[in-house]
């Protein structure tokens, strides 16, 4: 076994633990958590933020990313922000506004501002003709400078995948995608209302590898309705066939009362708690045996995919679209619900799509709400993104970089943290904080000590579980 290998293979299971500390808590796409944004005008502070920008270090690296919001059909379990519809033309008007989006961000820029990361996400990216994704790509690449080696990604439904699609993509530089799979087992996909055979799913990962695509992606979901340790045990043993690059391992939280389509799943045909852990466990067990590296959360990928060389060197980090391989990059999100953070800035697009369109309609950007975080924010995300994409906080280090004395600035959750070690989930010294293998797939309870919010009860937002 390599040393990298040997680095990251430091994980176990203990079922016992994670039973106790089972709850709801952020998932650290952000610190403050988005739910901390402020209704309001946001956009003197981003477009400050950009300009800021520019006059510190222009070319520095930017990530894009573009919320697609259509699908054709709802999968019950979906959070996501989408717009069911079979009418492709509201996607040309769609584009029309993205375009306006597009032209008031890129007018904050002297010269075209430098991409190495671009993802397409959703709703459903391949709802998209071939001639609306051939003008969304024509749109980005006149306003950006995409770098010769950027990363490029979209989110593939294979069900909705039009015949020379994915040659389209790899004519545009897209080397990475991220299918839904989420459970292969007939009944279950009856049960979430998506209806995805094996050979579907197994035939876009196989055109993708063959046109260049170098890292592909695989969601998978415990937690739903008819599932079971045998469906899971089925699905791992197909997925695993394919070997794909990278999996995301999602637990799903069952939410109604915030997401519609979540009423139309039967309570009754969900696993209990202990089914769920069960399954989760044969997941972990499983992919670990097969080689899979555990990058962190709810991630997996091979040792020499470039997540877990990320981790291993040090710039992996979380952005909205979980962990990514660049280290602390600004990113433009453009379209609806978008959000981006540029500097210390965080903007959410409007989530309700005529909004969106009214906003543009004003030539304004389209902006409904964001949060310019303070120096405390700063601070503490750091904290939370050294604990999540490297495991440990080194405090002198960190004391360094932040020119506090970490006992005392950090006093009220060391308390807590004092209590994690008492259930080695940590081990606390003067040097550092550091999850121990069996608290790594805790690691946002970890991280959850460091939430200011949280701990002062400001956040009234209803998270996922834990488990």
């Amino acid at each position: 076994m390599t040393h990298l290998q040997t680095h990251l293979a430091a994980v176990e299971f203990d079922s016992n633990l994670i039973a106790r500390y089972d709850g709801s808590g952020p998932r650290y796409t952000s610190y403050p958590t988005a739910d901390r944004f402020v209704e309001g005008a946001i956009s003197e502070q981003y477009c400050a933020a950009l300009r800021k920008r520019q006059a510190k270090d222009p070319d520095s690296a930017l990530s894009l990313y573009v919320h697609l919001p259509f699908c054709d059909t709802v999968c019950y379990y979906c959070a996501c922000n989408k717009i069911a519809t079979k009418d492709r033309s509201r996607a040309d008007l769609y584009l029309d506004y993205l375009e306006r989006e597009i032209s008031l961000v890129r007018q904050e820029f002297l010269t075209a501002p430098k991409v190495t990361q671009l993802h397409l996400g959703g709703g459903t990216p391949t709802f998209l003709t071939n001639t609306q994704l051939d003008r969304l790509m024509q749109m980005l690449k006149q306003a950006f400078a995409f770098m010769p080696d950027a990363e490029c990604s979209i989110e593939i439904d294979p069900r909705r995948l039009n015949e020379g699609a994915l040659e389209l993509l790899a004519h545009y530089g897209f080397n990475r995608m991220s299918i839904g799979v989420q459970d292969l087992d007939p009944h279950v996909q009856k049960a979430v209302n998506r209806i995805q055979p094996a050979a579907l799913t197994q035939d876009a990962l196989e055109r993708g590898r063959a046109l260049g695509f170098r890292s592909i992606n695989l969601d998978l979901i415990y937690g739903l309705p008819k599932q079971s340790v045998g469906t899971m045990q089925a699905t791992l043993q197909t997925v695993l066939q394919w070997r794909p690059e990278r999996i995301a391992l999602y637990s799903y939280a069952h939410l109604p009362e915030r997401f519609m389509p979540q009423r139309r799943i039967d309570t009754d045909d969900l696993p209990n708690a202990s089914i769920k852990l069960a399954m989760l466990k044969l997941a972990v067990t499983t992919l670990l045996a097969a080689g899979y590296v555990y990058i962190g959360m709810d991630h997996f990928s091979l040792p020499e995919d470039d997540l877990a060389l990320a981790l291993e060197e040090g710039t992996l980090q979380r952005n909205f679209q979980g962990y990514s391989t660049q280290a602390d990059c600004d990113l433009i999100a453009l379209g609806v619900s978008a959000i981006s953070r540029i500097g210390d800035t965080y903007a959410q697009n409007h989530r309700v799509l005529l909004d969106y369109y009214k906003a543009l309609d004003e030539n304004s950007l389209p902006l409904a709400k964001g949060l310019t975080m303070t120096q405390d924010d700063l601070i503490r995300r750091a904290a939370i993104q050294d604990l999540l994409c490297q495991s440990r906080i080194d405090i002198p280090e960190f004391e360094e970089r932040w020119k506090i004395d970490f006992a005392d600035y950090f006093a009220p959750d060391l308390i807590q943290i004092h209590k994690l070690a008492h259930d080695e989930l940590v081990d606390l010294t003067d040097q550092s904080i550091y999850i121990t293998p069996r608290g790594r797939f805790l690691a946002r309870v970890v991280a959850m000590r460091f939430d200011r919010h949280l701990r002062h009860a400001t956040s009234t937002a209803k998270f996922s579980r834990v488990l």
